[in-house]
């Protein structure tokens, strides 16, 4: 049983509020500019996004809980803002997955979680109740029917990388959020994801990279990927 967010030794910064903050650049994309306590986001599938996402509510004190993702280090989550000294890694739940989550759900305000499959709906259900219960909010890396926020990116465009060679400095991506109630309306972002010095910030508009035009600002050389 892991011990409670709110529990002597685990007290949070942003414990008793109804909301947990988000990095500057995702707060436009989200309906009241933070993540909802009791409520569900999801992103098609795990990357810097699912870790941005997390990232404002750890460098505020918030405790997070990450499972069933191995290549999740602490490395990698710790370059966009989470705090190891408040992360919980669980890289492989098993069969027990369901239970793993019911108590990092208890014991954290934030989890991040890729479920090993479609998830049956009583059993999406009685984690919701947890969720509510608990006050805290459940990001999930995969599909999560009724989630009350969706987002993806939408586009990709590398910085550094021209006629086939060189080094990829930097993502620009265009970043989508819609879901139900007051997700409802359909939000879009350009972001840096991530910048060159690693971090998520808003792009400017005269900096967005354009497909077949160098950039004159920032980056030359640019490539856009579609990510679907």
């Amino acid at each position: 049983m892991l011990p409670r967010a709110s529990g002597t030794g685990m007290l949070s910064a942003v414990s008793g509020t109804g909301m947990l903050p988000v990095l500057p650049a995702l707060r436009d994309l989200l309906p009241r500019g933070g993540l909802a306590r009791g409520s569900v986001l999801a992103v098609p599938e795990f990357g810097l996004l699912c870790l941005a996402l997390a990232a404002g509510a750890s460098a505020a004190g918030a405790w997070c809980g990450i499972a069933g993702v191995p290549e999740a280090g602490l490395a990698a989550a710790v370059g966009t803002g989470l705090d190891a000294e408040r992360t919980l890694l669980v890289p492989d739940p098993g069969l027990a997955w369901p239970q793993v989550v019911a108590s990092l759900l208890d014991g954290c305000e934030l989890v991040l979680l890729r479920p090993p499959a479609t998830v049956p709906v009583l059993l999406r259900h009685r984690l919701e109740a947890v969720l509510r219960r608990a006050g805290g909010v459940l990001l999930v890396a995969g599909d999560w029917p009724g989630a009350q926020v969706r987002l993806r990116v939408i586009t990709q465009r590398w910085t550094g990388l021209g006629d086939g060679h060189g080094r990829v400095r930097a993502c620009c991506a265009e970043v989508t959020a819609d879901g139900r109630g007051e997700a409802a309306l359909t939000r879009t972002r350009w972001l840096w994801l991530p910048a060159e010095d690693g971090g998520v910030t808003l792009a400017d508009p005269v900096d967005i990279p354009v497909p077949g035009i160098p950039a004159t600002r920032t980056s030359p050389g640019l490539r856009a990927a579609s990510a679907g």
